[in-house]
């Protein structure tokens, strides 16, 4: 577990560098995945199809 978590700061600190925001539901998910409760393809699938559903949602409004 310690080797999950501190791989989840050094994403989430990269991406701070990187100034890409780091959605609560993708904090969430790492948390999850961190703690052993997800797989890693179940979180990157989890992901996935939240932003495909926000995707989706956007172009219904452009």
């Amino acid at each position: 577990m310690d080797r999950r978590l501190a791989a989840v700061k050094t994403a989430d600190a990269i991406n701070a560098i990187e100034g890409a925001p780091v959605s609560d539901y993708a904090k969430t998910l790492s948390a999850a995945w961190a703690r052993g409760e997800l797989t890693g393809d179940q979180m990157k699938s989890a992901l996935l199809a939240s932003h495909r559903k926000m995707a989706g949602l956007e172009s219904r409004h452009v």
